[in-house]
This record gives structure tokens, C-alpha cells and sequence, in this order.
């Protein structure tokens, strides 16, 4: 490869070899062919390396890749990815994801015309059939894109996440990723709130939508999510000030106080322990009370990481 790509799509993995085919069929098959993709395994826990090389012996010649062989941290994969780019557009796209034959172009198109650039695209969630599906999982992800499309153009940096995109002259302008952040996401957030800090315009493209394929399938799962993400936002705090975020969600009444009731004993065992009794409950309870018990496991676990950081132990 000689010539300078288009663009380059920067693809972060860690045990990503059973989903990393979403990904990397779409981009196989794109409406053009003048960009890079750059997958970075974050230490290889399951020979993602040996699928990569497949892709590549079959002829994705624009396909190239790097190995941790330790876990840094999904900032510093990133941040590889970008330091190997060449492209001038550089596009992120997680290994969870499927972009649309016209995923390339039209980040690409978005940029055109601007030298200091960031585009947000949003993703939706698929999901197999099933309780949680039904009660939580698909009415979640249909209140969050909604939100997102109604949220005012200055807070479009705070959707910045798995499908995204900067000039390479905005990552220059504001550095790389926050490697301090290893729980489970708001390195994402940091990014997208440094971009617009800097004097840059973030802004939503709906038209830019992909198939997220690894969303949380259980209550479970979702709930010891938002226990890590509730932590993690305490570096983003502590760099940017809370003022950055606004006034944070103050439930009141019942629902309140039980949000916040549970918060106070939600440990990562509880947290497991009692999202677990609710998946055994939900294919037996009405959809709307499914859904309020999941949400209440959710937030009091979100508030649980926000007011208590180190109860998110395990590595996520």
C-alpha cells in the first residue's frame, strides 16, 4: 500500500475473535475501496491474530493489525490504532459492530470540507428473542437513540462511542485517548468532551447508524455494566469537574428512594446476586414490571459506581 487512504477505520479487540466477523465482512464489502482498517488485539486471549490473518490471506490486502501481548487497556488500542493510521478521516469502529455497505462513505462525506471535525454515529442493538429483549433490552435502545436524536446539538459530544469519527488533524489538536481509564467505558465521553472543549463542533449523523451485536443480554449483564460505568465516571470527574456533565438525575419519590435504597448495599455480589433472581423472574412477570425491575437493578447499580468507585473489583 502506497498511496495515502481516504480514511482508516481503527477496530479495538480483546476476545473479540467470535464478533470480530461483523465487522471486517461489512468493511470487506463497502461501497468503496480507498481506506484502511486497522484491527489492534488488546492482548489475545483467544487467537484473534489467526482469524485476522485469514481475512488477510483471502485477499483483504488493505487490512493490517497489531498485537498487545498483554491487556493495555481498550485508550491504549485506540490510541494505537490512531498512531498507525494514514488515513485523513480515521473512523472507530468496535469489533461488535455491523456498518451499513455505505459506512465508510459517508464518514468520509462528512468530513469533506472541514479540517477540525468529529462525527458521532449511533448504534442499535440486537438482540436474540427472549424476557429480557422484551422488557428492557429493545424499549432501552429505542429510548436512548430517541434521546439521542432529540439532545441539543452542544451535547452531542457525550454520545462519542463505538461508532465514530475525527480528522486526523482533531485527534493532533487534542491528544489520544485517557489511558487512565480501564472499567468498563467514559473514555469514550472524555474523548468526545475534549473535542468539543477545543473549540471543535461534535455532532450526531444519524445516517451513520450500525448494528451493535454485543449488547448486554441479561439482566445481569446490564447491571454489572452500569456498576462499572458508574465508576469510571469518577476520573472523568476528577479531570473535567462534574460541572462538565451538568446536574446529575435526582429520581424522586418512591421510585427514588428505592433507586437509592438499593444503591446503598449494591457491592458487585449484590449486584449479581439480585440481577440473577430478576432473569429468573422475567419470563413470568407482565413486561412492564420486568422492565421497572431491571431498570431499578440498573440505576441502583449506576449510583452504587458513582458514589462508591471501588466496588467495581473485577476486571470487566
Amino acid at each position: 500500500m502506497t498511496a495515502e487512504p481516504a480514511a482508516s477505520v481503527v477496530i479495538p479487540t480483546r476476545g473479540g475473535r467470535a464478533r470480530l466477523h461483523f465487522p471486517l465482512d461489512a468493511l470487506r464489502n463497502q461501497t468503496r475501496s480507498d481506506f484502511e482498517v486497522i484491527v489492534v488485539i488488546d492482548g489475545d486471549i483467544d487467537d484473534t491474530l489467526t482469524l485476522v490473518q485469514q481475512y488477510q490471506a483471502d485477499g483483504f490486502e488493505t487490512l493490517r493489525v497489531h498485537r498487545f501481548e498483554e491487556n493495555q487497556g481498550r485508550s491504549r488500542a485506540l490510541n494505537q490504532g490512531i498512531e498507525m493510521a494514514r488515513g485523513r478521516v480515521i473512523i472507530r469502529c468496535d469489533d461488535d459492530l455491523e456498518p451499513r455497505p455505505d459506512f465508510v462513505d459517508r464518514h468520509i462525506h462528512a468530513h469533506r470540507g472541514r479540517d477540525l471535525s468529529a462525527v458521532v454515529g449511533l448504534t442499535t442493538n440486537i438482540f436474540p428473542e427472549g424476557a429480557y429483549a422484551q422488557a428492557y433490552g429493545r424499549p432501552a435502545n429505542d429510548a436512548f437513540i430517541a434521546e439521542a436524536r432529540r439532545s441539543s446539538p452542544d451535547t452531542h459530544w457525550k454520545f462519542w462511542a463505538a461508532n465514530c469519527s475525527a480528522t486526523r488533524a482533531a485527534y493532533q489538536r487534542v491528544g489520544g485517548y485517557d489511558e487512565s481509564y480501564r472499567r468498563y467505558g467514559w473514555e469514550d465521553v472524555d474523548m468526545g468532551y475534549r473535542l468539543a472543549a477545543s473549540g471543535m463542533s461534535v455532532r450526531i449523523d444519524p445516517s451513520l447508524t450500525a448494528k451493535h451485536h454485543g449488547p448486554a443480554l441479561t439482566a445481569e449483564g446490564r447491571t454489572l455494566r452500569s456498576l462499572h460505568s458508574g465508576a469510571a465516571r469518577e476520573i472523568f470527574v476528577l479531570t473535567h469537574g462534574g460541572e462538565a456533565l451538568g446536574p446529575p438525575h435526582k429520581p424522586g419519590g418512591p421510585w427514588g428512594w428505592a433507586v437509592r435504597s438499593l444503591a446503598t448495599v449494591m457491592t458487585e455480589p449484590v449486584a449479581r446476586a439480585v440481577s440473577r433472581a430478576v432473569d429468573r423472574l422475567l419470563p413470568v412477570l407482565p413486561a412492564t414490571l420486568g422492565r421497572k425491575l431491571v431498570a431499578l437493578c440498573v440505576e441502583a447499580a449506576g449510583l452504587s459506581g458513582i458514589r462508591h468507585p471501588g466496588r467495581a473489583r473485577t476486571t470487566f
